[in-house]
C-alpha cells in the first residue's frame, strides 16, 4: 500500500504533543547553528585566505534538512551522503576537527585527507558509511545497504540523501525500483534545493512534487517543508516507522533552497535577485530560532552562548587541521586493494 504525505511547518504549540523536549531543541539549533558557522568558516578559508583548495559543494540553507533526519534517526542507523555533505556529517555528530582536517588533506581527516569534500562524510564509526561526487551514485549503495539489513533481520534503517538533479538519474529509478520489489528500509532523503548546478527544477521535471514519484512505485511518498527541522524530523519518523515495520522504502522530498551556488567558485548569477531575497527571508536558521525564543522555550541569552561555544569549537578544529600531518607517501600502497 501506498500514499503521499504532505507535512507542513510545524508551529511550536504543537512541539509539545510531538514529545519535544527542551534538550531536543536546543540541539536542533545547535547543530543548525553549527553547520552554519561551519560553511562560513569553510567559505572564508577557500575564498579570502586560501587555504584550502579544489572543489567544496556548501550547505547554506539546508541545514532544517540534515538536521530534523538526524534528530529522527537512532544514532545506530545508518546513512549514505553524497557532494553536498558536510551539514550530513556535522548532524550525524561526526567532529568538526576530523571534518576540516580532511578539507585540509590532512591524515587526520575522515577519509585520512584522500578524500577532500565531496567523501567527508564517510566514517563508519559514526554509521555514515559512504559519500559520493557522483550525482544519484548513493541511491542503489543504499538499496545495497537495506538488503543486507533485510537479510540480517535488523531493525536498522538507512538514510541516503540526494538532490532534485539526481532524481532525474536512471540510480535513481534502479534504487529505488528494486527497494520497492524487496520492501527494504530505506529512506530516500530528496533535497531539492530548486536547482541542479544551474537548471531549475522546474525546467527538469515535468510534475509539481518529486515525491509524487513514490506513487509509481507503489511505496511511500512525503512531502515536507524542508527549512523546519521539526516538520522533517516528524516526515522522517513516519518513514523509520513503516521501515522499521516491514513496509518498504519511503521516498521523502524536502523542500528548500540552496542560499549560495553550486560550489565555493559558483556565484549563481543566473538566480533571479527577488527569488533570492524571497528565500532568504524564509531562512531556516532564523525562523527556528525566533519560534523557539518567542516561545520561551530558549532564552536569547542561551542562542548567544551556544553561537560562542560553536565558533570557538570550529576555530579548534581549523587549529587542528593546520597542525595536523598529511599522510605519509608510503603509507598509500596500503590503500590500494587490486
Amino acid at each position: 500500500m501506498s500514499g503521499l504525505i504532505e507535512i507542513q511547518s510545524v508551529p511550536p504549540q504543537d512541539y509539545g504533543r510531538l514529545g519535544f523536549e527542551k534538550e531536543r531543541l536546543v540541539w536542533m539549533l545547535k547543530k543548525m547553528i553549527e553547520i552554519r558557522f561551519f560553511e562560513e568558516k569553510v567559505e572564508e578559508l577557500y575564498l579570502l585566505r586560501g587555504l584550502i583548495t579544489g572543489p567544496a559543494h556548501l550547505y547554506f540553507g539546508e541545514e532544517a534538512v540534515a538536521v530534523g533526519v538526524m534528530s529522527a534517526l537512532d544514532s545506530n542507523d545508518y546513512i549514505v551522503s553524497g557532494h553536498r555533505g558536510h551539514g550530513h556529517a556535522l548532524a550525524k555528530e561526526i567532529p568538526a576537527k576530523l571534518i576540516m582536517a580532511e578539507l585540509f588533506g590532512k591524515s587526520t581527516g575522515t577519509c585520512k585527507g584522500l578524500g577532500g569534500s565531496m567523501h567527508v562524510g564517510i566514517c563508519p564509526e559514526k554509521n555514515s558509511l559512504f559519500a559520493s561526487a557522483i550525482v544519484g551514485s548513493g541511491i542503489p549503495i543504499a538499496s545495497g545497504v537495506g538488503l543486507a539489513l533485510k537479510y540480517k533481520k535488523s531493525d536498522r534503517v538507512v538514510a541516503v540523501f540526494f538532490g532534485d538533479g539526481a532524481a532525474n538519474t536512471g540510480a535513481f529509478h534502479e534504487g529505488i525500483n528494486l527497494a520497492a520489489i524487496w520492501k527494504l528500509p530505506v529512506i530516500f532523503v530528496c533535497e531539492n534545493n530548486k536547482y541542479a548546478i544551474g537548471m531549475r527544477v522546474e525546467n527538469a521535471v515535468a510534475t509539481n512534487s518529486i515525491a509524487i514519484r513514490a506513487t509509481a512505485y507503489g511505496i511511500h511518498g512525503i512531502s515536507v517543508e524542508g527549512n523546519d527541522p521539526v516538520a522533517v524530523h516528524k516526515a522522517t519518523k513516519e518513514a523509520i516507522k513503516i521501515a522499521r515495520s516491514g513496509g518498504g522504502p519511503t521516498l521523502m522530498e524536502c523542500k528548500t533552497y540552496r542560499q549560495k551556488g553550486h560550489g565555493v567558485y559558483d556565484k549563481a548569477l543566473y538566480r533571479p535577485k527577488e527569488e533570492v531575497e524571497e528565500w532568504l527571508k524564509r531562512d531556516p536558521i532564523v525562523n527556528f530560532e525566533k519560534k523557539l525564543t518567542t516561545s520561551e522555550m530558549v532564552s536569547e541569552k542561551e542562542v548567544e552562548k551556544l553561537g560562542g561555544e560553536i565558533l570557538s569549537e570550529i576555530d579548534e578544529a581549523v587549529k587542528f587541521a593546520q597542525e595536523s600531518s598529511v599522510l605519509p607517501f608510503q603509507e598509500l600502497e596500503r590503500l590500494v586493494y587490486a
